[in-house]
């Protein structure tokens, strides 16, 4: 636990260490220092709101007082389904020159209201609450130059709620409504710490079995800490449990990963009415008035080495002598308790335990109890032991309260067991249990539980398992005056054979009032008989064939909720018929929650399921609703109510069970699902293995039509898998982005575009905790077709009007076009595609990401006399063209990148042929291609690396080949150009006089 406690600290104190040099007054900075500070240090998810965290010298004066509301820790990985810590209202008192100084805060108090609190140790041992990133980096000389100091003077806890599960031992302990506080100076390596702690429900839990269960819990405690060497040691202590008074003396040492124990306990006082107190239904408010007399002693030890693999021995005794009590309003004594008992393991084996009960004996009324036992280890078990009674339930209840109910009827029970208990194997055994004429009537239902009759023997003369007889030849009762009775045997318990005839009317209205179930509320009735005979063998092997089964049972106006079905479920009527090979559901009619729903179908496999391990329970049914609101089942994991769909996040992930494999065909009017309603839903789900599947689901909503396949995938929680094929018809652009974050984040232009859309898609990933996709694991392609759009107000657009002085691009409308696309690693690649804005031809492609960064290409086929001036100087510098006016058109590539609100766009080359398309291809593919390698996405190796490489290299040699020609093509008609015009020139212009040369004298 001091580990534990340790480890809130730290990260309590982690939370709020960035905030010493940051000033009260600027609070919106103060989650940007916490989240950088939680980055660094924390390895858990820390969730809260800015708005939440305050500032104050008020609360804690003269300290400086740090509030935080609303934080919840939850874990990452294995945990990613838990929340470790909700904490409502968490307060911090700061040494406020600490905090002035800046140069180390000083941690003075910590307060938590109505903290919930889930410690989880796994069965590898790895623990929830290890979420301190450790920091590498440190030395032990500068290990003292933290931002903090834990100089904590005190804490406190108000009303929490704690729950500690380590599924290695297995141990548990719950705790509510919890009062503790706590001193002492963490910043010392030796100090005393002294806590107080109340609850006032407390259960401990071990293997299972609860040994203290809802027990009202009182210590103080005071431990000598020696932080240096980890060696804790009680000094005064004081636990209490109920009534009952423990103390504690020895020490746990810690200096490695074992832990030493060397503990011894007593009980502090030796009355018999203290322990009397932690008998299940007596601490009650009149237990003070309980005559009591007799001795306890109690006291035992543990000692040894607790680790993965190691247990500490440990030992208990328990003596009563002469024990009695009598309650004030009763007329009879319970008297002569006597308990002579020891539990023993000297090695810390568990199997090595030996609990001996040489004694107990006890009169209630003129009804005496006897019994011995001896158990001899775990496994294998060795019994000797044997318990004999005759209680006269009506004496009895003269003895222990039963307010609000009458009993009567004879109890007899006579059993011995001597032997080994293994496998196929258990001791030698004869008893029996006979319940004649009982009675049960509860003040909260005036109809009484009549004629109750049992008869029931267990023998097993050998020790050999298959030689066991159990039989209930008999039992019947009366319940408001309907009868239920029957019988059951099973022999061989080898290679169980089981024979049962059941029939009658059960009402569980009138069931559930004389015998409640705490959490759960049962009503209606099931009449119905059923006959049962086989062996499970055959059950095992799927030859039903050789088990006969048979019956009917009505159902009408059942109810029933509960903590797990908060929701809960009512079903009006239904029949249910079967057999040896299946169960008929017919004519359900009902509630699940507030969704109205009727069902049909059938069960198969119902007898492997039950009575088989690892065997599935396999379905076939029609379910037809008008409503179904599935935001009902959205509840917290901590109040069970119904969460808005505005705060659904971090609910956890759904298991699909491993053993159902279930076919469920559905049609439903309306289904409620987030901001959504989807109309004439209708399709089949399937569950088998752990995976969902969708089968041509379709459905109506935001005015457009949507058809799917998919699944889901759950056998790795840790990284559940889902995928869809989508076929939407006609969706509102605007709506779509206000409804689907996917939307939002891979396409936010939507939320600007007027008009509707086509797609069909097909895309998978991994889903997040809070059931959402998350986004850098998406993969998938298909194709959208703009049905109509009209396109405003795109911050690309008005720049790419900007530097072309295209004003008609800032603004026009789409019909009927629709383009190829890709998501790889959360990453929307859209292929290239062509559409007119008047005259001019446009063709668009490239990238966007989940961050909100662009990077398109856009190429624009434009009559030349469209292009200014201050581009054409640009057309010509990148084409060499000097003269644009003499071609009719020209094609610019235009580069869009950097943020999706606020891209720049830029010239990266001209053309004087019509190639947008090609040029666009040409670049999205790269773009993809550079996607796929920064992702390991579809890389080809070997044969095929080489055939893309001379894909490549052949389109690279294709593309220059085009430059090149172009280019001499240009030439070319500017040869012919200037030649035309040259002869032209000689053809129209008159010719000037020949001049004569000079003559040369010298050689006359």
């Amino acid at each position: 636990m001091k580990k534990i406690f340790i480890g809130l600290a730290i990260f309590l104190v982690v939370l709020l260490a960035a905030t010493s040099l940051i000033p009260v007054f600027f609070k919106d900075k103060i989650k940007e220092r916490l989240d950088k500070e939680i980055a660094k240090s924390v390895n858990a998810r820390v969730l809260y709101e800015t708005n939440n965290v305050s500032l104050s010298l008020f609360r804690t004066f003269p300290d400086l007082g740090l509030n935080v509301k609303e934080l919840t820790i939850v874990g990452k990985d294995s945990f990613q389904r838990d929340t470790l810590a909700y904490l409502p209202n968490f307060n911090l008192g700061l040494d406020l020159m600490s905090v002035l100084t800046g140069d180390q805060i000083e941690i003075k108090s910590v307060q938590m209201d109505e903290p919930r609190l889930k410690l989880l140790v796994l069965k590898s041992g790895k623990a929830n609450w290890d979420i301190f990133i450790p920091d590498s980096a440190a030395t032990p000389e500068t290990q003292d130059t933290t931002d903090f100091k834990m100089g904590i003077d005190e804490w406190k806890i108000n009303n929490g709620q704690i729950v500690y599960q380590d599924l290695s031992i297995p141990f548990g302990v719950n705790a509510y409504n919890v009062q503790h506080t706590g001193s002492g100076d963490l910043a010392k390596d030796i100090f005393d710490m002294k806590t107080s702690t109340q609850a006032e429900r407390f259960t401990m839990t071990y293997g299972g079995v609860n040994y203290i269960e809802n027990k009202k819990l009182d210590a103080d405690v005071t431990m000598a800490m020696d932080l240096a060497n980890a060696k804790y040691t009680f000094k005064d202590n004081n636990f209490r449990i109920n009534d009952f008074a423990l103390g504690m003396a020895g020490a746990i040492a810690m200096p490695t990963d074992d832990i030493n124990l060397d503990l011894t306990f007593k009980a502090l006082e030796t009355d018999f009415k203290n322990i009397f107190s932690l008998v299940p239904g007596v601490f009650t408010d009149k237990f003070k008035d309980v005559k009591t007399d007799g001795k306890v002693a109690f006291n035992g030890y543990v000692k040894g080495v607790f680790n993965e693999t190691t247990m500490p021995g440990f030992g208990v005794d328990l003596k009563i002598n002469k024990g009695t009590f009598q309650y004030p309003d009763l007329p009879q004594a319970a008297r002569n308790i006597n308990i002579d008992m020891s539990v023993k393991n000297t090695d810390g084996n568990v199997d090595h335990t030996i609990i001996d009960l040489r004694k107990l004996h006890l009169d209630l009324g003129k009804n005496p109890v006897d019994g011995r036992v001896l158990i001899d280890g775990l496994e294998p078990m060795k019994i000797d032991g044997n318990l004999q009674a005759k209680l006269d339930l009506a004496e009895v209840t003269k003895v222990f309260p039963l307010e609000g109910t009458t009993l009567r009827g004879l109890l007899a029970v006579n059993a011995q067991a001597k032997g080994v208990y293994f496998e196929k194997h258990m001791p030698v055994v004869t008893a029996t249990l006979n319940l004649t004429n009982g009675y049960v009537k509860s003040s909260s239902f005036p109809a009484p539980l009549e004629q109750v009759t049992v008869a029931s023997t267990v023998v097993n003369r050998t020790g050999n398992a298959a030689d066991t007889d159990i039989q209930i030849s008999r039992f019947r009762m009366l319940l408001d005056k309907e009868p239920l009775e029957g019988r059951v045997a099973i022999k061989n318990l080898a290679q169980p054979q089981f024979d049962a005839d059941v029939r009658g009317v059960l009402d569980l209205t009138k069931l559930t009032k004389i015998i409640p179930i705490e959490g759960t509320t049962l009503s209606g009735r099931l009449n119905g008989n059923i006959l049962a005979k086989g062996k499970m063998t055959d059950v095992d092997a799927g030859r039903y064939g050789n088990v006969q089964a048979s019956g009917t049972v009505q159902i009408a106006n059942l109810n029933y909720k509960s903590v797990d079905l908060p929701q809960g479920m009512r079903i009006n009527s239904a029949k249910a018929t079967f057999n040896n090979e299946q169960v008929a559901l017919q004519q359900l009619t009902g509630f699940l929650g507030k969704s109205d729903v009727q069902m049909n179908g059938t069960v198969t496999n119902y007898m492997g399921y039950f009575f088989s391990e690892n065997q599935p329970l396999r379905g076939n049914f029609t379910l037809q609703s008008n409503t179904f609101n599935v935001n009902e089942w959205m509840v917290d994991e901590h109040t069970g109510q119904t969460v808005p769909s505005s705060t659904q996040e971090a609910q956890g992930l759904v298991k699909v069970p491993a053993n159902l494999d279930m076919v469920l065909t559905t049609q439903a009017g309306t289904v409620i699902y987030d901001n959504l309603k989807l109309q004439n839903l209708s399709g089949k789900v399937t569950l088998k293995d752990q995976i969902a599947k969708l089968e041509n689901v379709s459905f109506n909503t935001l005015g457009g039509q949507f058809s799917t396949t998919g699944s889901y995938d759950s056998r790795d929680l840790i990284h559940p898998k889902f995928s869809f094929g989508l076929d939407i018809k006609n969706l509102d652009f605007q709506q779509s982005f206000n409804s689907f974050v996917t939307i939002q984040k891979l396409a936010p232009i939507a939320r600007l575009l007027k008009g509707e859309f086509s797609s069909k898609f097909n895309f998978s990933g991994e889903l997040g905790s809070d059931m959402m996709p998350l986004m850098s694991s998406l993969t998938g392609k298909g194709v959208v077709e703009v049905v109509e759009a009209v396109v405003t107000n795109i911050q690309a657009l008005s720049k790419i009007s900007q530097l072309t002085n295209l004003k008609e691009v800032q603004n026009f409308s789409l019909k009927n076009r629709g383009f190829a696309a890709e998501i790889i690693g959360g990453n929307l690649v859209v292929k290239p595609f062509d559409f007119a804005v008047g005259d001019i031809k446009m063709t668009v492609g490239g990238t966007n990401n989940v961050s909100g960064k662009v990077d398109y290409v856009v190429a624009m086929d434009v009559p030349s006399g469209k292009v200014g001036n201050a581009l054409a100087g640009k057309i010509t510098s990148l084409t060499g063209v000097q003269n644009l006016n003499g071609l009719e058109r020209v094609t610019l590539q235009l580069g869009v990148t950097g943020n999706y609100n606020d891209p720049a766009v830029a010239l990266k080359g001209s053309s004087v042929k019509a190639e947008a398309a090609s040029l666009v291809k040409q670049v999205v593919t790269n773009k993809l291609d550079d996607v796929k390698e920064k992702l390991n996405v579809n890389v080809p190796t070997n044969t095929d690396s080489i055939k893309a490489e001379l894909t490549k290299r052949q389109q690279e040699v294709e593309l220059r080949a085009r430059q090149e020609l172009d280019k001499k093509r240009l030439e070319a008609e500017q040869k012919l150009r200037s030649e035309a015009k040259s002869r032209l020139n000689k053809l129209l212009l008159p010719k000037k006089p020949t001049a004569s040369p000079p003559v040369d004298t010298t050689k006359q």
